[in-house]
């Protein structure tokens, strides 16, 4: 079995150690290694890891400049960014800086080790909870927007079609069934639809779907569903 790299970036020691229990208990994880924000760039170079969790707010240097440096590297692991919220005002910056997903501090443990499984096989954590929550909260009374309708108007119908029900934290898998595909025919799509859009990932396309009005958020969102992901 092949083992996934990771690497934990927090301000906070007992952070670390609580996700590096957990993570490190996946017989198909290893957390190779933890550090604050300002040596975040050096371990990456140095262990190489996979997927590296970084908290998006640390007092010696914020998530976001992080990110973006380790997105710069010339092999940079998929990154997702942790937070304490389930709305953060630095989550549209860390979407355009090419941030892999959103994991809550307070994700249950299988969903953790799940969650670094999905980034590691090359997807994002995309979820009802992300989608509805954080993402329709960054972009919820701003209207549609008219350069994110554009860019929609370069799909096709059936890529529309599955660019709404991603938008809605679907799993490929849900998006077959919704619309009697085959997974592979879904993928296809998916792949397509972040080609046109430009996006880097399944996040960035989910928030080009609600800047276009191709759905609304849910009036009650659920914070804490289960991530899905898919590559």
């Amino acid at each position: 079995m092949a083992t996934t790299r990771v690497l934990i970036v927090d301000d906070e020691i007992l952070v670390r150690s609580g996700l590096g229990l957990i993570v490190g208990s996946a017989p198909d994880l290893e957390v190779v290694g933890d550090c604050s924000g300002g040596r975040a760039e050096e371990e990456v170079r140095r262990l190489e890891p996979d997927v590296v969790l970084l908290d998006i707010r640390m007092p010696d240097v914020d998530g976001i400049s992080v990110l973006r440096l380790l997105r710069a590297l010339p092999q940079p692991p998929a990154v997702a960014m942790l937070t304490t919220f389930d709305t953060d005002e630095y989550i549209g910056t860390a979407l355009r800086a090419g941030a892999a997903g959103f994991l809550l501090k307070d994700t249950a443990p299988e969903q953790l080790v799940h969650a670094v499984r999905v980034l590691a096989a090359g997807g994002s954590i995309l979820s009802p909870a992300v989608t509805s929550t954080v993402i329709g909260g960054y972009v919820d009374g701003a209207g549609p927007d008219a350069d994110a309708a554009a860019l929609a108007r370069t799909l096709t119908g059936r890529e529309l079609d599955v660019l709404a029900l991603l938008g809605e934290g679907l799993s490929n898998a849900e998006i077959a069934d919704r619309l009697f595909l085959g997974t592979g025919t879904v993928k296809d799509h998916i792949s397509a639809i972040l080609g046109k859009l430009d996006a880097v990932n399944r996040v960035q396309a989910a928030v080009v779907a609600h800047r276009a009005g191709l759905l609304k958020p849910p009036a009650h969102p659920h914070p804490h569903t289960q991530p899905r992901g898919d590559a």
